[in-house]
């Protein structure tokens, strides 16, 4: 017997957002099977059933896809920002279907940031388990010490929040400031910038470079680039049940 799938599951999947907003969005009663309103995201469906969001018909699930983009310093990753900032998904060719975001960067951190119509893959992708490494060119302002850089390796903890190893190395020091490569496989909310100000070498820039397989390459602030699923993720995606 079909038990079905989680509705909020189904929803991200469908790529209007990620599962967790729209276990959001059925608290809030904007969801509807087969008429009656949910208020509970542990509701189960199969194809049979009728699913209206926000007074609209749920779309028929496309294939999943990815893109690559270099977000600009000064944008929020947010569909919405409750400040009025301007964001990423304001900034985005008209042409790409409704993505959203694989992970965050900070207003004012840029780089590479992957995109996706499903949200269940990016929910995927951005978890720790995966495995990616997430590396970012970084600016700090000081003079900095190689070897403490080395003790990264070990994790830090910093006013009771334990951050996870960290690879470091100097690329080079100009004058006050330096150039760091970083790497790191779980990114807490303002890791890198929290850590290197604990140290005493606040940040001044950050660019990620890298996403687990994929890199920034040539690409300029603001444009876009579509990019293949790796097979791994492909047959996980499409092979889901």
């Amino acid at each position: 017997m079909n038990k079905g799938e989680r509705i909020a599951k189904v929803i991200a999947r469908a790529g209007l957002c990620s599962r967790r907003e729209a276990e959001t969005w059925i608290h809030e009663r904007r969801v509807s099977v087969d008429g009656a309103v949910l208020d509970s995201p542990a509701f189960r469906v199969t194809p049979k059933n009728h699913i209206v969001v926000d007074g609209k018909p749920l779309p028929q699930k496309s294939p999943p896809r990815l893109w690559l983009y270099y977000k600009p310093k000064g944008l929020v990753t947010s569909h919405k920002d409750e400040l009025g900032r301007p964001t990423l998904f304001e900034t985005l060719p008209k042409n790409l279907p409704r993505v959203i975001s694989v992970g965050r960067l900070d207003l004012n951190s840029e780089g590479l940031i992957l995109l996706t119509n499903d949200g269940e893959l990016a929910r995927h992708l951005e978890l720790p388990s995966t495995g990616w490494m997430r590396t970012y060119r970084v600016r700090v302002h000081g003079r900095v010490d190689p070897q403490t850089l080395k003790t990264l390796k070990n994790g830090i903890t910093i006013e009771g929040i334990h951050y996870g190893s960290i690879t470091a190395t100097l690329e080079r020091q100009q004058g006050e400031n330096a150039w760091l490569l970083v790497s790191l496989k779980e990114g807490k909310n303002r890791e890198i910038r929290r850590v290197f100000e604990f140290l005493g070498w606040p940040v001044n820039r950050l660019i990620r470079t890298h996403y687990g397989p994929y890199e920034l390459e040539s690409l300029k602030p603001g444009e876009v680039k579509a990019a293949a699923l790796p097979p791994e993720v492909r047959s996980r995606t499409i092979n889901r049940k």
